[in-house]
């Protein structure tokens, strides 16, 4: 980005994306191809466009400038909530919006958006499939344990709801293996040594690739933990506040709930993990922040066996000493 780089901030939604810069002002424009072919003529060189994670609803656009040779970035929501109440700024119009997106791009520093390798788009719908077809599958076990506990365990509702749970976990298993597939032909090495680290498993280390683009958009285990929602948040303050510590709830549910689950095996099998736990139960820190604790340790060993090229090694620091 250089001096005579011209920012523009995109509010975009269903229907139309709403565009502010400070030489234009607002503009507006329908979200279709022919609003971007419109919105595209407007540009001048040395442009760079900002725009929100919003769904599905950025897709199009953002990969229409990319192709189209506009350096384009996507960033979080929640960071662009957070500058706008630090502005103090209470209006809230897709028209205020946008020009707080293009505030917030000429004041950070931004990272340049590139797509996703196509092995990574596809394990993403996929996965998307999965999860799905996993709420699909609750609610159906909800329903047969309430029909189960009132005494009926025979019946077409009964058999009906049985046949649907078999048909999903088929589905479900189908899919799974295919995102296993997709990764072994374009991960093969980075996939095996991921699961090579005691605790976690070969869903799990699909989860990471696929979240983390082979590990390639993160340049550190810390932007990883944050992005997932593994970062603890502690509430004290002086001597009158001593809340709990806790994970946020934003970030990345499905394999936050996956790197806990991996955690009390981690715990029992890997040794730099136990020797964590151990450390923090000692201190007196509750059991529950201990293995978030150990699911940051994961993420680490993770994110050092991706950069490393090594497979995992407990003796690995008593080499480097």
């Amino acid at each position: 980005m250089t001096k005579n780089t011209t920012i523009l901030g995109i509010d975009i939604s269903k229907d139309s994306f709403d565009v502010y810069d400070d030489l234009k002002g607002h503009r507006q424009f329908s979200n279709d191809l022919k609003g971007f072919n419109s919105f595209y003529k407007s540009l001048k060189e040395n442009t760079w466009v900002i725009m929100e994670a919003t769904g599905s609803y950025h897709h199009r656009l953002v990969l229409y400038l990319f192709e189209n040779g506009i350096v384009v970035s996507v960033v979080n929501p929640l960071v662009v909530k957070r500058f706008i109440q630090m502005k103090l700024n209470r209006v809230k119009t897709d028209k205020s919006d946008a020009q707080m997106i293009c505030r917030y791009g000429q004041e950070q520093t931004l990272e340049p958006w590139e797509p996703d390798p196509e092995y990574v788009k596809q394990c993403k719908e996929v996965q998307s499939v999965v999860q799905l077809y996993f709420k699909q599958r609750t609610a159906l076990k909800n329903k047969l344990h309430s029909l189960q506990s009132k005494g009926l365990t025979k019946g077409k509702a009964i058999t009906s709801l049985k046949r649907q749970l078999r048909g999903l976990d088929k589905e479900i298993a189908f899919l799974e293996d295919e995102m296993e597939s997709l990764i072994k032909a374009n991960e093969p090495d980075l996939y095996t040594r991921i699961k090579s680290i005691p605790g976690l498993g070969k869903k799990t280390a699909i989860l990471l690739i696929v979240a983390t683009n082979g590990f390639k958009d993160f340049a550190s285990s810390k932007q990883i933990s944050s992005y997932f929602g593994m970062a603890p948040h502690e509430r004290s303050s002086g001597s009158s506040v001593k809340g709990k510590t806790r994970i946020g709830k934003n970030g990345h549910p499905i394999i936050r709930n996956h790197l806990f689950l991996c955690s009390f095996t981690a715990c029992m099998y890997n040794p730099q993990c136990k020797a964590l736990y151990d450390r923090i139960v000692a201190k007196g820190k509750s059991k529950k922040l201990a293995l978030i604790a150990v699911s940051n340790k994961l993420i680490k060993q993770a994110y050092g066996i991706a950069k490393s090229g090594l497979y995992y090694d407990e003796n690995y620091r008593s080499k480097l000493a």
